[in-house]
């Protein structure tokens, strides 16, 4: 299953990532909290620093709607 992830940094910044698979929302949340967020996608390791919460939303997310 796939949908997009919503990481939430220091400096009220926000990461979205479309298209994740659910398997790697898990890596990423399991992490939440830690100083390194690392997750494999597309066969690379990318770290997101520090992240929490991370939220998950199944499917795509509809931006003309106004999110």
């Amino acid at each position: 299953m796939k949908g997009t992830a919503i990481l939430y940094h220091d400096e009220h910044k926000v990461t979205i990532l479309e298209n994740v698979e659910h398997s790697v929302f898990e890596e990423m949340k399991d992490q939440c909290g830690d100083k390194h967020c690392r997750c494999h996608i597309e066969n690379k390791v990318i770290d997101f620093g520090a992240v929490s919460p991370v939220l998950w939303h199944e499917d795509e997310v509809d931006w003309d709607y106004g999110y």
